[in-house]
């Protein structure tokens, strides 16, 4: 009876070490795979960190060289989050047109070369940026740089005679106009362009707030320009091929 009793409790014990193993082992893999996978999140953040540092580093030496070439009573240029802006006021366009005053040409003609020379445009034709571009595609994404073009008008309606029934029409046909020409003098290809119109309804003052004649008429004048950015941001890379689901 006693060895039944020895035998079946070394039985149990060989069992219980068995689990315990075992145990011990999916522990000891789960714990490695976990380490795993921690690595691999510090590496994508890294890469993802040196990415952007690239990209920042770009951007903020041609606003350095647009800022200083370009800032001016009507121009001014800002280091936004994706890019850079260019906001051109004054008399940019003859009331009611959207045909651009000669006197502006030079201005548009600075940013178009300064925009066809930054890094960040020639990056993609650079054997030194080749490293970095590869990062990009391995992560299914594709770097993505653009020139937008916004135009926007007073809340002043127009006269009947007016070559466009609306602000918004103008504002898109202003904006168009400026486009042509950087690209004219950028010589860059017509995908990088975009233009883009919101009429009177993206004022940077609220006109209706003011009571005063000359300070209504101020506002108008600040709220009445275009605005130039140059973009660059990373979005999914576009398919070679069209899945079609059936």
């Amino acid at each position: 009876m006693t060895t039944t009793i020895t035998s079946k409790q070394s039985s149990l014990d060989e069992r219980r070490a068995k689990f315990t193993a075992w145990a011990l082992t999916f522990a000891d893999l789960v714990t490695l795979l976990l380490t795993f996978f921690v690595l691999l999140l510090v590496i994508l953040n890294d890469a993802e960190k040196y990415i952007d540092d690239v990209i920042n580093t770009l951007l903020d030496e041609t606003y350095e060289e647009m800022e200083q070439s370009l800032s001016s009573e009507t121009t001014s240029v800002e280091r936004v989050t994706k890019g850079i802006k260019i906001t051109i006021r004054g008399n940019l366009f003859k009331s009611t047109s959207a045909d651009v005053e000669p006197e502006y040409y030079p201005v548009i003609h600075r940013i178009g070369k300064i925009i066809r020379e930054s890094e960040v445009i020639n990056l993609f034709d650079d054997k030194d940026y080749t490293n970095l571009l590869d990062l990009i595609d391995k992560k299914g994404q594709q770097l993505d740089v653009e020139v937008r073009c916004e135009g926007h008008t007073d809340d002043a309606k127009l006269p009947p005679n007016a070559d466009y029934p609306s602000n918004w029409e103008l504002s898109a046909s202003r904006s168009l106009n400026i486009v042509r020409l950087m690209n004219k003098y950028a010589a860059m290809p017509e995908k990088y362009f975009s233009a883009m119109g919101y009429g009177e309804f993206r004022p940077i003052i609220d006109v209706k707030s003011i009571s005063n004649y000359d300070e209504k008429n101020k506002a108008r004048a600040i709220n009445r320009r275009v605005e130039i950015y140059l973009d660059a941001f990373l979005k999914q890379k576009v398919r070679s091929e069209i899945e079609i689901n059936i």
